[in-house]
């Protein structure tokens, strides 16, 4: 999405905050050196506990069919970002 992202992790070890942190330091640091100016990434973000293999598909499903939602294309598959393994 061109305002925001979402992904479905499950950190092996470590802490959600800490993986997040350690990616957006790294991907703000490529945006700027290819020439990004302004701020890219929020200080915080949302995040939501899933319990089960069933509720993993769903989200997922939720997730990739978000650009058709918005309007940006037909199929979740025209959409160059998106992906997921039951689909």
């Amino acid at each position: 999405m061109a305002d925001h992202l979402h992904l479905l992790i499950g950190p092996r070890e470590g802490n959600l905050v800490d993986i997040l942190s350690r990616w957006k330091s790294y991907t703000g640091h490529i945006l700027r050196k290819n020439g990004l100016k302004e701020p890219c990434w929020q200080r915080g973000f949302y995040d939501h506990a899933l319990r089960n293999e069933e509720d993993i598909q769903k989200v997922a499903e939720y997730i990739v069919n978000n650009p058709i939602r918005k309007g940006l294309v037909d199929n979740w598959r025209e959409y160059p970002y998106s992906w997921h393994r039951w689909m």
